[in-house]
């Protein structure tokens, strides 16, 4: 497949801002695409990175892109905090074709390939240039015509039109909330954003993914009123955290039966979204409704 190479839409500073505007000819069209969503600090960067492992060990060629400027979501997956797209077009004067596919893309566990956004400095601009930037990188060079799989972890809640950006390019979008109000709270949010962006382009509701919840009534709960499908459930458990502080993924901890149950719900999950289904047709609630419908036992 011939791929254009087109120069890289310009960064702009003005009074010390970064701007961005996005090519919105520019869709990732050889692969099975997925953009990880949910309230900060709810475990998008390990969903992410052991969902990339478990398609990996289907044997499907995986491709996971960090959109979170701190840099770190594919650090258990490649030991390190791995070199960013914008730190390396910065590298030469953003001039996009002196750059090498191993500039910017490190090899990971089980082969899954690793890309990290990165972002300008906080206060400064909009992360979507560099998630648009990314992509065409990888278009440039070609990487994602031998890829099946790319997984999008973005950044905490949908706060703006950057970081949205990689719903532009994906077929599914994931929910990750636990069984508490301001996850239920920020995930209606993105709903509303998911609802959005699905008039203009192809994406679409995939489910919910319910993590560090003993239970999930009432993740359930709002699911059934607004249209919504749990798709896994991953309890708080302690080998999820040793994990992190090891810098490994769920598959390459010592095997017990705790651990097998967690590493067999994520396959089951990567063989569902593989295999594809219908996507949540959701209607997202006003947020004084949501407000009156949560916390009530």
């Amino acid at each position: 497949m011939n791929i254009a190479i087109r120069n890289p839409v310009p960064l702009r500073r003005e009074e010390g801002s970064v701007q961005v505007a996005l090519d919105p000819t520019d869709r990732i069209e050889t692969a099975k695409v997925f953009a990880v969503y949910g309230k900060g600090g709810i475990g998008k960067s390990t969903t992410s990175s052991n969902l990339s492992v478990a398609f990996s060990k289907l044997g499907k060629r995986v491709l996971q892109i960090g959109c979170d400027p701190k840099h770190d979501s594919t650090f258990t997956l490649t030991k390190r905090l791995a070199p960013t797209v914008i730190d390396a077009l910065e590298s030469v004067n953003f001039h996009s074709e002196e750059l090498r596919p191993e500039d910017y893309v490190v090899e990971g566990y089980n082969g899954v390939m690793c890309v990290e956004a990165g972002g300008p400095p906080a206060g400064t601009g909009c992360g979507g240039y560099v998630v648009g930037q990314t992509v065409k990188l990888l278009k440039e060079h070609h990487l994602l015509e031998d890829t099946d799989v790319v997984v999008f972890d973005v950044l905490g809640d949908v706060v703006c039109g950057g970081f949205a950006s990689p719903l532009q390019h994906a077929d599914r979008a994931l929910i990750v909330t636990a069984n508490d109000f301001d996850s239920i709270f920020a995930m209606n949010r993105i709903v509303a954003a998911i609802h959005a962006k699905s008039k203009n382009y192809g994406v679409r509701l995939g489910g919910v993914i319910a993590n560090r919840s003993a239970k999930t009534d009432e993740i359930d709960r709002f699911n059934d009123a607004v249209g919504l499908r749990r798709l896994a459930h991953f309890p708080d458990l302690d080998v999820v955290r040793r994990s992190r502080l090891k810098k490994s993924t769920l598959f390459e901890m010592e095997d017990s039966p705790e651990l097998r149950a967690v590493t067999d719900e994520y396959m089951r999950l990567a063989e569902t979204l593989w295999a594809g289904d219908d996507p949540c047709e959701a209607v997202p609630m006003k947020d004084r409704d949501l407000f009156e419908f949560l916390g009530f036992d």
